[in-house]
């Protein structure tokens, strides 16, 4: 149930020490991160942050990534300007904070984001990830957007009302066996949901002994025995992208 009071909560991890290879622009009433491959391409993918916002360099790493296996990759910052969550805020407030950056209500931002990315960047095959916060928001894209021809959302917490099952291209789920926010049982029926109703591929994986985060938040080297299961998320992440982009 601590799912259900707490919608969005996150263990910050580890802050990569990460200056990363792309650059910032302005993408009409928003920022965003971009990095491009070293040759030339018409396949992007749209990435989208946690609770700690467009400018953790984290998700950063995780740009740097799809673009080093391809893609030209965008982080946007989907909060719009408004301030993202830190580590040292106080928790007690944090679902007021949430409520006013609701990981459903980001059309605006998505529709600004595909527009720079036809127009600007000569993208043709569009695919979308994203972590936590993303996570929810790469569920409401694939359901909302028949361009994004595949997505991976990593860690999305779930509630039991959840229902995803009209996803309009491929998507793939990332979860971690011992995640404290999100209860297999909620993973287990979004599955079944999904087997009962859903008309396009889509994957369920949790990812054994991993916690909240895994994929984008912890160091390779932390822990020997997590490392293993941390570049498997990633290469199943591209793997993902690579099949239906």
């Amino acid at each position: 149930m601590a799912n259900e009071l707490r919608p969005c909560p996150c263990d910050i991890g580890d802050r990569f020490d990460y200056e990363g290879c792309g650059q910032e622009v302005q993408v009409e009433h928003i920022k965003a991160y971009v990095c491009k491959p070293p040759a030339s391409t018409d396949k992007a993918v749209i990435v989208v942050h946690d609770i700690f916002g467009w400018q953790l360099p984290n998700t950063r790493y995780m740009a740097d990534m799809l673009a080093a296996n391809g893609y030209i990759a965008i982080c946007p910052d989907f909060f719009a300007g408004r301030e993202a969550w830190k580590p040292s805020d106080d928790w007690s407030k944090f679902d007021d904070w949430l409520k006013t950056r609701d990981a459903r209500k980001i059309n605006k931002e998505a529709d600004a984001v595909l527009k720079y990315l036809k127009e600007q960047c000569g993208a043709k095959k569009l695919g979308v990830v994203g972590f936590c916060w993303g996570g929810i928001a790469v569920r409401h894209l694939m359901m909302t957007y028949l361009e994004l021809k595949a997505g991976v959302s990593l860690y999305g917490l779930i509630k039991d009302s959840d229902d995803i099952s009209n996803l309009l291209n491929p998507t793939f789920f990332i979860f971690a066996e011992k995640d404290d926010f999100i209860p297999l049982h909620q993973v287990t029926l979004l599955e079944q949901k999904l087997k009962k109703n859903c008309k396009v591929d889509f994957e369920v994986k949790i990812y054994p002994g991993q916690t909240h985060g895994f994929v984008h938040r912890r160091r390779e080297d932390i822990n020997p025995q997590d490392k293993p299961y941390i570049e498997e998320g990633r290469k199943d992440m591209i793997s993902w992208l690579n099949k239906y982009i």
